[in-house]
């Protein structure tokens, strides 16, 4: 049995909802999930965990929050080389570039990313049965 981190940011609580439905689906895989705030995870926590999902809304310009997410995420990524993550958040406007974008840097850092998941808003059934599936994959 795995142990997965699931570690997000959420400003009204859309990105929460789906790190819990990213817990459920890990957890249906028979994995242990441990839903985490981007202020208590850091470097000194990677080893208690075989993979990784991060969690964080499009903030400004279709960019990662950079008060609690940012600096917590720049501390882990050059240390998750080879790990397998998955992403997920929401957003209000705009199309998702986002997500695009940290899936790109996510690559380039040579961290298998294994899939990703937005939500326009809070989680609708489609994006509700994505985030399960997500965690279903990271489970693996």
């Amino acid at each position: 049995m795995s142990k997965i981190a699931i570690v997000y940011w959420s400003g009204t609580g859309n990105t929460e909802a789906m790190a819990d439905l990213v817990a459920q689906g890990v957890r249906a895989k028979g994995s242990d999930a441990d839903l985490i705030s981007a202020t208590d995870f850091g470097p000194e926590c990677l080893d208690e965990y075989e993979a990784y999902a991060f969690g964080c809304p499009a903030m400004g310009d279709e960019e990662l929050e950079d008060t609690e997410f940012l600096p917590m995420y720049d501390a882990v990524e050059p240390l998750l080389e080879g790990k397998r993550v998955a992403l997920f958040g929401s957003y209000d406007w705009n199309d998702g570039e986002w997500m695009e974008l940290w899936e790109q840097r996510a690559e380039e850092a040579g961290l298998v990313v294994v899939d990703s998941v937005i939500a326009k808003d809070y989680p609708d059934d489609d994006a509700s049965a994505d985030c399960m599936r997500l965690g279903s994959l990271i489970a693996q």
